[in-house]
Protein backbone atom coordinates (compact mmCIF):
# COMPACT_ATOMS: atom_id res chain seq x y z
CA UNK A 1 0.00 0.00 0.00
CA UNK A 2 1.24 3.18 -0.60
CA UNK A 3 1.69 5.68 1.64
CA UNK A 4 -0.72 8.62 1.65
CA UNK A 5 0.77 11.90 2.13
CA UNK A 6 -0.17 13.38 5.40
CA UNK A 7 -1.01 17.20 4.60
CA UNK A 8 -4.13 19.09 6.61
CA UNK A 9 -5.64 19.97 3.61
CA UNK A 10 -6.65 23.17 1.75
CA UNK A 11 -7.33 26.27 4.38
CA UNK A 12 -10.12 28.36 3.13
CA UNK A 13 -9.34 32.23 2.92
CA UNK A 14 -11.27 34.38 5.04
CA UNK A 15 -12.12 32.09 7.68
CA UNK A 16 -14.31 33.12 10.88
CA UNK A 17 -11.97 35.19 13.70
CA UNK A 18 -13.59 33.51 16.75
CA UNK A 19 -14.68 29.77 17.60
CA UNK A 20 -15.67 27.95 14.84
CA UNK A 21 -19.16 26.23 16.52
CA UNK A 22 -19.98 24.10 13.15
CA UNK A 23 -19.54 23.31 10.14
CA UNK A 24 -21.84 21.30 7.15
CA UNK A 25 -21.37 20.68 3.53
CA UNK A 26 -24.70 20.87 0.91
CA UNK A 27 -26.55 18.36 0.25
CA UNK A 28 -26.38 19.29 -3.54
CA UNK A 29 -22.84 21.21 -4.05
CA UNK A 30 -19.13 21.43 -2.38
CA UNK A 31 -20.82 24.20 -0.46
CA UNK A 32 -20.08 24.66 2.88
CA UNK A 33 -21.75 26.52 5.67
CA UNK A 34 -20.13 27.83 8.84
CA UNK A 35 -21.57 29.12 12.21
CA UNK A 36 -18.83 30.98 14.48
CA UNK A 37 -18.77 32.25 18.07
CA UNK A 38 -17.64 35.87 15.92
CA UNK A 39 -21.18 35.92 15.42
CA UNK A 40 -21.38 35.25 11.88
CA UNK A 41 -22.57 32.39 9.42
CA UNK A 42 -20.77 32.34 6.51
CA UNK A 43 -20.69 29.80 2.93
CA UNK A 44 -17.93 29.29 1.14
CA UNK A 45 -17.65 27.41 -2.23
CA UNK A 46 -15.37 25.02 -0.33
CA UNK A 47 -14.59 23.62 -3.86
CA UNK A 48 -13.13 27.07 -5.40
CA UNK A 49 -11.95 28.45 -1.71
CA UNK A 50 -14.68 31.16 -2.18
CA UNK A 51 -16.82 32.89 0.40
CA UNK A 52 -20.12 33.39 -0.86
CA UNK A 53 -21.99 35.53 1.45
CA UNK A 54 -21.75 36.27 5.46
CA UNK A 55 -24.87 36.57 7.65
CA UNK A 56 -24.49 38.74 11.28
CA UNK A 57 -26.28 38.01 14.25
CA UNK A 58 -26.81 39.50 17.71
CA UNK A 59 -24.64 37.38 19.31
CA UNK A 60 -22.48 33.63 18.67
CA UNK A 61 -23.93 31.35 16.00
CA UNK A 62 -23.88 28.21 18.01
CA UNK A 63 -25.04 25.72 14.74
CA UNK A 64 -26.18 25.72 11.33
CA UNK A 65 -27.87 24.18 8.74
CA UNK A 66 -28.50 24.20 5.03
CA UNK A 67 -32.36 24.53 4.09
CA UNK A 68 -31.46 24.52 -0.13
CA UNK A 69 -28.35 25.19 -1.90
CA UNK A 70 -28.14 28.67 -1.27
CA UNK A 71 -29.78 29.11 2.08
CA UNK A 72 -29.80 28.03 5.07
CA UNK A 73 -30.76 28.05 8.94
CA UNK A 74 -28.92 29.41 12.13
CA UNK A 75 -29.36 28.90 15.98
CA UNK A 76 -27.59 31.70 17.87
CA UNK A 77 -26.99 32.97 21.72
CA UNK A 78 -28.80 35.95 20.51
CA UNK A 79 -32.23 33.02 21.73
CA UNK A 80 -32.88 33.51 17.54
CA UNK A 81 -33.49 31.01 15.03
CA UNK A 82 -32.96 32.52 11.78
CA UNK A 83 -33.01 31.53 8.00
CA UNK A 84 -30.84 32.96 5.90
CA UNK A 85 -30.96 33.36 1.96
CA UNK A 86 -27.28 34.07 0.46
CA UNK A 87 -28.19 34.61 -3.15
CA UNK A 88 -30.80 37.61 -2.47
CA UNK A 89 -29.13 38.42 1.41
CA UNK A 90 -32.36 38.46 3.03
CA UNK A 91 -33.08 36.97 6.83
CA UNK A 92 -35.80 36.25 8.59
CA UNK A 93 -36.73 35.45 12.37
CA UNK A 94 -38.03 31.89 12.09
CA UNK A 95 -38.54 32.47 16.11
CA UNK A 96 -37.24 32.76 19.83
CA UNK A 97 -36.45 30.23 22.51
CA UNK A 98 -35.88 31.17 25.54
CA UNK A 99 -32.17 31.10 26.41
CA UNK A 100 -29.18 30.22 23.61
CA UNK A 101 -30.35 27.80 20.73
CA UNK A 102 -27.92 25.57 20.75
CA UNK A 103 -28.72 23.31 17.98
CA UNK A 104 -30.48 22.98 14.62
CA UNK A 105 -32.02 20.70 11.56
CA UNK A 106 -33.74 20.62 8.87
CA UNK A 107 -35.73 17.51 8.30
CA UNK A 108 -36.14 17.03 4.40
CA UNK A 109 -38.63 14.23 5.33
CA UNK A 110 -40.83 16.73 6.92
CA UNK A 111 -40.12 19.98 5.73
CA UNK A 112 -39.46 21.32 9.22
CA UNK A 113 -36.93 23.19 10.78
CA UNK A 114 -35.61 21.35 13.86
CA UNK A 115 -34.26 23.62 16.84
CA UNK A 116 -32.42 22.43 20.70
CA UNK A 117 -31.90 25.23 23.16
CA UNK A 118 -30.39 25.47 27.00
CA UNK A 119 -34.03 26.48 27.68
CA UNK A 120 -34.58 22.50 27.90
CA UNK A 121 -37.11 22.65 25.07
CA UNK A 122 -36.97 21.44 21.52
CA UNK A 123 -38.90 23.47 18.70
CA UNK A 124 -40.26 22.39 15.38
CA UNK A 125 -40.86 25.06 12.91
CA UNK A 126 -42.57 25.56 9.51
CA UNK A 127 -40.46 27.81 7.24
CA UNK A 128 -42.88 28.22 4.58
CA UNK A 129 -44.97 30.11 7.17
CA UNK A 130 -43.06 32.49 8.43
CA UNK A 131 -44.40 35.95 8.22
CA UNK A 132 -43.51 36.79 11.31
CA UNK A 133 -42.02 35.27 14.81
CA UNK A 134 -43.58 32.10 15.97
CA UNK A 135 -45.84 32.56 13.13
CA UNK A 136 -44.03 29.23 11.70
CA UNK A 137 -43.98 27.37 15.49
CA UNK A 138 -45.12 23.83 14.67
CA UNK A 139 -44.75 22.77 18.74
CA UNK A 140 -42.67 22.97 21.15
CA UNK A 141 -41.33 19.69 23.21
CA UNK A 142 -40.14 19.93 26.84
CA UNK A 143 -36.75 18.17 27.34
CA UNK A 144 -35.35 16.90 30.66
CA UNK A 145 -32.40 19.42 30.25
CA UNK A 146 -30.43 21.87 28.19
CA UNK A 147 -29.75 20.34 24.53
CA UNK A 148 -26.53 19.57 23.83
CA UNK A 149 -26.87 17.66 20.44
CA UNK A 150 -29.19 17.09 17.34
CA UNK A 151 -29.30 14.37 14.92
CA UNK A 152 -31.54 13.44 12.17
CA UNK A 153 -32.33 10.50 9.96
CA UNK A 154 -35.30 9.72 8.23
CA UNK A 155 -38.09 10.01 10.48
CA UNK A 156 -35.92 9.91 13.28
CA UNK A 157 -34.75 12.57 15.73
CA UNK A 158 -32.07 11.94 18.13
CA UNK A 159 -31.93 14.62 20.86
CA UNK A 160 -28.86 14.16 23.82
CA UNK A 161 -29.15 16.44 26.76
CA UNK A 162 -27.34 17.65 29.49
CA UNK A 163 -27.49 15.31 32.39
CA UNK A 164 -26.81 12.23 30.38
CA UNK A 165 -30.52 11.99 28.59
CA UNK A 166 -30.86 10.98 25.30
CA UNK A 167 -34.91 11.16 24.14
CA UNK A 168 -35.36 9.38 20.33
CA UNK A 169 -38.76 11.13 18.62
CA UNK A 170 -40.52 10.02 15.57
CA UNK A 171 -40.88 13.25 13.67
CA UNK A 172 -44.20 12.16 12.74
CA UNK A 173 -45.48 12.03 16.23
CA UNK A 174 -43.67 14.90 18.54
CA UNK A 175 -46.30 14.50 21.56
CA UNK A 176 -43.92 12.26 23.09
CA UNK A 177 -40.70 10.31 22.96
CA UNK A 178 -40.43 6.70 21.22
CA UNK A 179 -37.67 6.09 23.30
CA UNK A 180 -36.14 7.47 26.48
CA UNK A 181 -32.77 6.57 27.40
CA UNK A 182 -29.57 7.70 28.81
CA UNK A 183 -26.04 7.83 27.59
CA UNK A 184 -23.75 4.63 28.48
CA UNK A 185 -21.07 6.79 29.06
CA UNK A 186 -20.61 8.14 32.29
CA UNK A 187 -19.58 12.15 31.10
CA UNK A 188 -21.23 14.49 29.24
CA UNK A 189 -22.50 13.99 25.88
CA UNK A 190 -20.37 16.21 23.54
CA UNK A 191 -22.11 15.01 19.85
CA UNK A 192 -24.74 12.65 18.60
CA UNK A 193 -25.07 11.74 15.29
CA UNK A 194 -27.45 8.99 13.02
CA UNK A 195 -25.91 6.31 11.37
CA UNK A 196 -26.84 6.86 7.60
CA UNK A 197 -28.36 3.69 7.53
CA UNK A 198 -31.29 4.49 9.96
CA UNK A 199 -30.14 1.48 12.93
CA UNK A 200 -28.62 3.75 15.57
CA UNK A 201 -26.33 6.38 16.47
CA UNK A 202 -22.62 7.16 17.53
CA UNK A 203 -22.70 9.65 21.04
CA UNK A 204 -19.30 11.08 22.19
CA UNK A 205 -18.44 12.02 25.61
CA UNK A 206 -15.90 15.12 27.15
CA UNK A 207 -13.75 11.76 28.43
CA UNK A 208 -12.16 10.36 25.10
CA UNK A 209 -15.13 7.59 24.48
CA UNK A 210 -17.49 6.92 21.81
CA UNK A 211 -20.53 4.62 22.00
CA UNK A 212 -22.27 2.77 19.32
CA UNK A 213 -26.07 2.59 19.86
CA UNK A 214 -28.98 0.83 17.98
CA UNK A 215 -32.64 2.20 18.23
CA UNK A 216 -33.48 -1.81 18.34
CA UNK A 217 -34.60 -2.30 22.07
CA UNK A 218 -34.93 -6.35 21.61
CA UNK A 219 -32.33 -7.88 23.51
CA UNK A 220 -30.69 -9.07 20.11
CA UNK A 221 -30.78 -5.08 19.51
CA UNK A 222 -28.78 -4.21 22.19
CA UNK A 223 -26.33 -7.07 22.26
CA UNK A 224 -24.51 -4.89 19.77
CA UNK A 225 -23.93 -1.58 21.73
CA UNK A 226 -20.33 -0.99 22.44
CA UNK A 227 -18.02 2.01 23.03
CA UNK A 228 -14.93 2.92 22.84
CA UNK A 229 -11.66 5.17 24.01
CA UNK A 230 -10.25 7.56 21.55
CA UNK A 231 -8.47 11.00 21.69
CA UNK A 232 -6.33 10.04 24.64
CA UNK A 233 -2.48 10.09 25.23
CA UNK A 234 -0.35 8.11 27.63
CA UNK A 235 2.46 10.82 29.09
CA UNK A 236 4.25 9.87 32.10
CA UNK A 237 2.58 6.95 33.21
CA UNK A 238 -0.63 9.36 33.31
CA UNK A 239 -3.33 8.94 30.72
CA UNK A 240 -4.72 12.16 28.95
CA UNK A 241 -8.35 12.33 27.88
CA UNK A 242 -9.61 14.77 25.37
CA UNK A 243 -12.86 15.80 24.95
CA UNK A 244 -14.50 14.07 21.57
CA UNK A 245 -16.27 17.45 20.23
CA UNK A 246 -17.48 15.54 16.64
CA UNK A 247 -18.40 12.56 14.69
CA UNK A 248 -18.87 12.75 10.71
CA UNK A 249 -20.41 9.72 9.03
CA UNK A 250 -19.23 9.02 5.53
CA UNK A 251 -22.06 9.19 3.05
CA UNK A 252 -20.68 6.20 0.62
CA UNK A 253 -19.05 3.49 3.44
CA UNK A 254 -20.71 4.47 6.49
CA UNK A 255 -17.70 4.85 8.25
CA UNK A 256 -16.67 7.65 10.56
CA UNK A 257 -14.24 10.37 11.57
CA UNK A 258 -13.98 11.71 15.21
CA UNK A 259 -12.56 14.97 16.14
CA UNK A 260 -11.29 15.90 19.52
CA UNK A 261 -9.29 18.44 21.51
CA UNK A 262 -6.31 16.70 20.91
CA UNK A 263 -6.25 17.80 17.36
CA UNK A 264 -6.67 14.57 15.86
CA UNK A 265 -9.21 13.16 13.47
CA UNK A 266 -9.54 9.87 13.49
CA UNK A 267 -11.56 7.26 10.92
CA UNK A 268 -13.40 4.09 12.44
CA UNK A 269 -14.75 1.14 11.24
CA UNK A 270 -17.61 0.27 13.19
CA UNK A 271 -19.06 -2.75 12.07
CA UNK A 272 -15.68 -4.25 12.67
CA UNK A 273 -14.64 -2.11 15.43
CA UNK A 274 -11.20 -0.54 13.79
CA UNK A 275 -9.37 2.66 13.54
CA UNK A 276 -9.10 2.66 9.82
CA UNK A 277 -6.81 6.16 9.46
CA UNK A 278 -5.22 8.89 11.47
CA UNK A 279 -4.76 11.67 9.89
CA UNK A 280 -2.15 14.53 11.10
CA UNK A 281 -2.34 16.44 13.82
CA UNK A 282 -4.42 19.92 13.14
CA UNK A 283 -3.20 23.18 15.03
CA UNK A 284 -4.96 22.86 17.95
CA UNK A 285 -8.67 20.98 18.94
CA UNK A 286 -11.22 19.51 16.01
CA UNK A 287 -14.07 21.66 16.97
CA UNK A 288 -16.68 20.18 14.57
CA UNK A 289 -16.01 17.50 10.76
CA UNK A 290 -18.19 17.43 7.42
CA UNK A 291 -17.75 14.96 4.63
CA UNK A 292 -18.84 16.18 1.57
CA UNK A 293 -22.47 14.60 0.12
CA UNK A 294 -20.30 12.26 -2.22
CA UNK A 295 -17.63 11.50 0.19
CA UNK A 296 -14.50 13.32 -1.53
CA UNK A 297 -14.38 15.76 0.87
CA UNK A 298 -13.42 16.21 4.86
CA UNK A 299 -14.24 19.76 6.11
CA UNK A 300 -12.04 20.28 9.60
CA UNK A 301 -12.44 22.64 11.92
CA UNK A 302 -9.22 23.64 13.93
CA UNK A 303 -10.65 25.75 16.65
CA UNK A 304 -9.85 26.00 20.38
CA UNK A 305 -12.67 25.18 22.76
CA UNK A 306 -11.88 26.60 25.68
CA UNK A 307 -11.78 23.50 27.05
CA UNK A 308 -8.66 24.41 28.82
CA UNK A 309 -9.90 28.34 29.41
CA UNK A 310 -8.52 31.61 28.30
CA UNK A 311 -4.81 30.54 26.51
CA UNK A 312 -2.90 31.49 24.02
CA UNK A 313 -4.23 29.39 20.99
CA UNK A 314 -3.47 28.56 17.20
CA UNK A 315 -5.90 31.02 14.85
CA UNK A 316 -9.17 29.31 13.96
CA UNK A 317 -8.71 27.39 10.21
CA UNK A 318 -11.00 25.57 7.90
CA UNK A 319 -8.96 23.17 6.30
CA UNK A 320 -11.12 21.25 3.44
CA UNK A 321 -8.93 17.88 2.48
CA UNK A 322 -9.35 15.27 -0.54
CA UNK A 323 -10.41 12.03 0.88
CA UNK A 324 -8.63 8.77 -0.43
CA UNK A 325 -10.98 5.75 -0.36
CA UNK A 326 -7.79 3.97 1.84
CA UNK A 327 -8.65 6.19 4.64
CA UNK A 328 -12.45 5.65 4.61
CA UNK A 329 -13.02 2.39 2.79
CA UNK A 330 -13.55 -1.00 5.33
CA UNK A 331 -11.31 -3.48 4.74
CA UNK A 332 -12.38 -6.69 3.71
CA UNK A 333 -12.25 -9.51 6.35
CA UNK A 334 -8.96 -11.33 6.30
CA UNK A 335 -9.89 -15.38 6.75
CA UNK A 336 -7.14 -18.16 6.93
CA UNK A 337 -6.73 -19.49 3.70
CA UNK A 338 -8.10 -23.22 3.89
CA UNK A 339 -5.16 -25.96 3.78
CA UNK A 340 -5.28 -27.68 0.67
Amino acid sequence: MTAVPQVAGQELESPPSDGISNLRFSNHSDHLLVSSWDKSVRLYDASANLLRGEFMHGGPVLDCCFHDDSSGFSASADNTVRRLVFNYGREDILGRHDAPVRCIEYSYATGQVITGSWDKTLKCWDPRGANGPDRSLVGTYTQPERVYSLSLVGNRLVVATAGRHVNVYDLRNMSQPEQRRESSLKYQTRCVRCYPNGTGYALSSVEGRVAMEFFDVSEAGQAKKYAFKCHRKSEAGRDIVYPVNAIAFHPIYGTFATGGCDGYVNVWDGNNKKRLYQYSKYPTSVAALSFSRDGRLLAVASSYTYEEGDKPHEPDGIFVRSVNEVEVKPKPKAYPNPTT
